[in-house]
C-alpha cells in the first residue's frame, strides 16, 4: 500500500511528538525541549531531547534521532504501516488506501473502533484486578513466596480475580453487556441442561477467571488484549488463557513483550521461556528481557517479532523430551529468519529447573553463563536432523540426509545456508554436490521408450508404467516405480555409454540428478550436436578419441535406449529424498 508523502507529512504535523514519546519515556521541561532517559540505551543522566517545536527527539549518548513514526517503530517494534495507522487513528484522519473498495475501507475502520472498546474493557478488568490484590492476603502471600516485589508486581500489573461467579458485576454497569463476552471476560451458557436453548436474556453468564492471580497480556503498544490467570494452588487447569478475540491471538503475541523492550537493547538478546511466572520471576531476578509464549508453540510470527527488536533470540527450554519438542517446533519458525546477521540459541536446562529455580540455586552470573553456552542453531538442527539415525550404518546417514532436507530448505539465502549443507555432508559422508543434486526436484521424467533391439532384448518397448511388475517387491512402496527415477542406458549390444556433465553451455540438455556413474564410455567417438540428447553412445573399437573421455573438451552425444535402474538404487534414492519413506519402508 503506498501512502502519500503529502498524508505523511499532515500526520506528522497534527500528532504531538511530546504525548506520544511520553507514554513510554517519563519527559520533564528543560527549556525548549523536553528531557529524559534514553529509552534504546542504558543511562543514568537523561540525554534524550524531545522537541515539540521541530516535531523530532534526539539522543546525545546513542545518536538515535527522527520523528513521530520512526520512534513507534524503533521503540514499540512496529513497521511503518502499523505506526502510521496507529497514529492516524489518534489525530481521526483516514489512511488513503487507492487500492482498497469503499465497503472494505469502511469495515477495517469499524474493526479498529471495535478493537480500542475492547482494550479499554479489558483495562477497566485489569484496574480491577489490581485492587482486587491489595485486598488478597493469598495472592499476595503467593507472588512472596516466588519471590517478587510490589515493584515487579506494578510493572507487569499483577492482580487477582476474586472467588465468585460473577465478580465482574461489580466492575461493569451493564454485566449483560455483549462486549464482556466478545473481550472473554465473561461466559455464557446458551443452553439448558436438558439441551434446549434459552433466550438471550436469560442465558446464564459468569466470569472467565475466578480465584485467580493475573497476568495481563500487552501488544507491543501497551494495550490491555487478554489475561493468563494461575491457580493458587494444584487445581487444573493450572494456567487458564483468554480465548482468541478480535484483540488477541495466542500465535501473535508474547507475553513481557511490552515491558521488556529496554531491556533488550540493554541485554543484546531476547529470552524466550514458557511461562508467565518465568518471565516475571526473570525480571525480578535482572533478566527483564525475558518473554513467553502464551501456552502454545512458537509461531513464525512470534520470532519474526522478536527480530523487530533484536538481532540474537535465546530459547530456554526444559532438558525433558517435552521441552526438545517445543525446542523442535521453535527451531522450524526460526530457521526462516535465520540470516547471516541475526543469532538463534537453544538452551536446555536440568530437568528439575526452570530459570527461576536455576537462578535462585546458582546465581545470576551461573544463569548468564548457561546463556553464553546456549546450543547455536546451526547445532541444534544438525542434532534434529540426526534424531534416531545410526550414523555408523549407510542407512542410518540417508536417514539424517532425508531428516535434514526440510531443514536446510527453510533456511534463507546467505553464507550459513551453504556451511550447514557442507556439515551436512560431512555427517552423511556424501559430497556436498552431490546431496544437493540429490535434494533438487527430478528434472524430466523419462518417456516410454519403443526403440526396435536389435538383439530381443526383452526390455524392448518398456514404459515407466510397467515399473510395478519389475522394480517393486512385496513389502516395497510402490512409489519405486514412480517416473521421476532416471534409466539406464541398455549395454546388451556391447555398445558403451558415458554420462556427460553438461552445464547448457554448449547447447546441453537437462542433466538426468542421478547419474549411472559406473558405466563409461569406452571407445566410441560422436561428435557434439545440440540436437541429440545428453546420453551418448559408440560402438566397441569404434574411432577413438585422440585424448581419451576424461579429457576431451567436446561433449559426445549419440542416443541409445535405457534401461529401467534397479531396485536398489530405487530404495537408496527413496531414502535419501522423503522423510516418511522410513515408516513405509517397514510397514
Amino acid at each position: 500500500m503506498a501512502i502519500p508523502p503529502s498524508f505523511i507529512q499532515e500526520l506528522v504535523a497534527r500528532t504531538d511528538v511530546v504525548e506520544v514519546v511520553g507514554r513510554h519515556v517519563q519527559l520533564k521541561k528543560g527549556g525548549a525541549n523536553f528531557m529524559g532517559l534514553c529509552p534504546f540505551h542504558g543511562e543514568k543522566s537523561p540525554s534524550f531531547s524531545v522537541s515539540p517545536a521541530k516535531q523530532f527527539y534526539h539522543c546525545f549518548g546513542c545518536g538515535k534521532t527522527g520523528n513521530v513514526i520512526s520512534f513507534l517503530m524503533e521503540h514499540a517494534g512496529m513497521t511503518f504501516i502499523e505506526a502510521v495507522g496507529d497514529l492516524a487513528q489518534q489525530v481521526g484522519l483516514q489512511v488513503p488506501e487507492d487500492d482498497v473498495s469503499p465497503q472494505d475501507r469502511a469495515k477495517a475502520a469499524q474493526n479498529r473502533a471495535q478493537q480500542v472498546t475492547l482494550s479499554s474493557v479489558l483495562e477497566k478488568a485489569g484496574a480491577a484486578y489490581i485492587k482486587h490484590l491489595r485486598g488478597s492476603e493469598r495472592a499476595i502471600s503467593y507472588f512472596k513466596g516466588r519471590g517478587l516485589s510490589g515493584d515487579i508486581a506494578k510493572t507487569f500489573g499483577l492482580g487477582y480475580a476474586p472467588e465468585g461467579w460473577r465478580a465482574l458485576a461489580s466492575v461493569f454497569a451493564d454485566y449483560n453487556d455483549p462486549l464482556l463476552v466478545e473481550s472473554g471476560l465473561v461466559i455464557t451458557a446458551e443452553a439448558d441442561e436438558a439441551g434446549q436453548e434459552k433466550a438471550q436474556g436469560e442465558a446464564k453468564r459468569y466470569d472467565r477467571f475466578r480465584d485467580r492471580v493475573m497476568f495481563p497480556i500487552r501488544n507491543v503498544k501497551g494495550e490491555c488484549i487478554g489475561f493468563g490467570g494461575r491457580v493458587l494452588g494444584d487445581e487444573k487447569p493450572k494456567y487458564l488463557n483468554s480465548p482468541e478475540t478480535p484483540v488477541f491471538s495466542k500465535g501473535r503475541e508474547l507475553y513481557g513483550l511490552f515491558e521488556a523492550r529496554t531491556a533488550l537493547r540493554e541485554h543484546g538478546y531476547a529470552l524466550v521461556t514458557e511461562g508467565y511466572m518465568d518471565v516475571v520471576a526473570l525480571a525480578q531476578l535482572g533478566f527483564a528481557n525475558a518473554v513467553a509464549t502464551l501456552g502454545t508453540a512458537c509461531t513464525a510470527e512470534h520470532v519474526q517479532k522478536l527480530f523487530r527488536f533484536t538481532d540474537s533470540v535465546v530459547f530456554s527450554f526444559d532438558g525433558d523430551n517435552a521441552g526438545r519438542r517445543a525446542a523442535r517446533k521453535a527451531l522450524d519458525a526460526a530457521l526462516p529468519f535465520a540470516t547471516d546477521v541475526r543469532t538463534v540459541k537453544f538452551l536446555f536446562l536440568p530437568s528439575e529447573h526452570d530459570p527461576d529455580s536455576f537462578i535462585r540455586e546458582h546465581g545470576q552470573e551461573g544463569f548468564a553463563g548457561c546463556v553464553k553456552k546456549a546450543v547455536p542453531l546451526s547445532r541444534f538442527m544438525l542434532e534434529a536432523a540426526a534424531d534416531g539415525c545410526d550414523l555408523d550404518t549407510a542407512e542410518g546417514r540417508a536417514h539424517m540426509a532425508s531428516n535434514a532436507r526440510p531443514l536446510w530448505s527453510l533456511l534463507p539465502e546467505g553464507a550459513l545456508r551453504p556451511q550447514l549443507l557442507a556439515e551436512i555432508a560431512d555427517k552423511v559422508m556424501i559430497d556436498s554436490r552431490d546431496l544437493l543434486q540429490l535434494w533438487q526436484p527430478a528434472k524430466f521424467a523419462p518417456r516410454s521408450y519403443q526403440k526396435k533391439s536389435t538383439t530381443g532384448h526383452k526390455n524392448e518397448g518398456y514404459s515407466p508404467k510397467d515399473r510395478k511388475n519389475s522394480a517393486s517387491a512385496p513389502g516395497m512402496p510402490e512409489v519405486l516405480d514412480y517416473p521421476d527415477y532416471p534409466d539406464y542406458p541398455d549395454t546388451s549390444d556391447g555398445t558403451h555409454y558415458t554420462y556427460r556433465i553438461d552445464d547448457g553451455a554448449n547447447g546441453g540438455s537437462p542433466v538426468p540428478d542421478y547419474p549411472p556413474s559406473s558405466l563409461a564410455f569406452e571407445g566410441g567417438y560422436a561428435p557434439a550436436s545440440p540436437a541429440k540428447p545428453a546420453w551418448s553412445a559408440g560402438r566397441s573399437g569404434s574411432k577413438k578419441s585422440p585424448s581419451g573421455i576424461g579429457s576431451s573438451s567436446t561433449p559426445r552425444r549419440v542416443t541409445g535406449r535405457m534401461l529401467p535402474a534397479s531396485r536398489e538404487d530405487r530404495v537408496l534414492r527413496l531414502l535419501l529424498t522423503q522423510a516418511d519413506s522410513w515408516d513405509r519402508l517397514n510397514a
